[in-house]
């Protein structure tokens, strides 16, 4: 499919009465692509999706589409947004330790780079901590400076060393057998495939 097609099928994957915060709807993307402006239909749908789960579909339309106009940013968000439909979302309030408190001297990648190690209470067969793997998106910055507080978004490596972890429960991230930065859980969003049936 070429880009007008993928954004016109996701566009119909929106519900008609869902809406952003500024009232914009899945009408006024219909408008922006009337008129071939695929950048911008592509940014409200995105938006629009923010809001809202919406299926797998969507978001790899969204992708595929931003990855043909070239927009490196909206196509990594969008594969993002599709590893948390298949492996679960969990959104914290994380507080990096500082530099002189830690080893990381430089700022972590707000966009889905960084792997870190989460130590989320499961233990070992010898009945020490163990640690479980889960990628991080650092929301609304672009990176994330040793010291600071951020919103984060975690996505599971796997899914099931999460199924306990609830929400302002106190989890630590850490980069080495150090603890890097402590986070309190404010959502915890299970994988497609482990929702129960309607």
């Amino acid at each position: 499919m070429d880009v007008t097609e993928l954004l016109e099928s996701a566009s119909l994957l929106v519900p008609e009465e869902l809406a952003t915060e500024n009232d914009i709807t899945v009408r006024d993307v219909w408008d922006y692509l009337a008129h071939d402006e695929w950048q911008i239909a592509l940014s409200l749908l995105e938006e629009l999706g923010d809001g809202r789960t919406l299926p797998l579909t969507f978001w790899e339309q969204l992708a595929e589409a931003a990855g043909q106009l070239r927009l490196e940013r909206s196509a990594t968000w969008c594969h993002w947004r599709c590893s948390e439909i298949r492996n679960g979302m969990i959104r914290a309030d994380l507080t990096l330790r500082s530099a002189a408190e830690a080893r990381r001297r430089t700022p972590i990648s707000g966009h889905g780079v960084l792997r870190p190690m989460w130590d989320i209470g499961n233990l070992s067969p010898t009945g020490g901590a163990a640690v479980s793997i889960a990628g991080l998106w650092v929301e609304d910055m672009p990176f994330l400076e040793p010291g600071g507080r951020a919103t984060v978004r975690l996505v599971p490596l796997t899914p099931s060393h999460w199924k306990h972890v609830e929400t302002g429960q106190r989890i630590s991230m850490h980069e080495d057998r150090s603890v890097a930065g402590t986070a309190v859980v404010l959502e915890v969003h299970l994988p497609a495939t482990a929702m129960p049936m309607r």
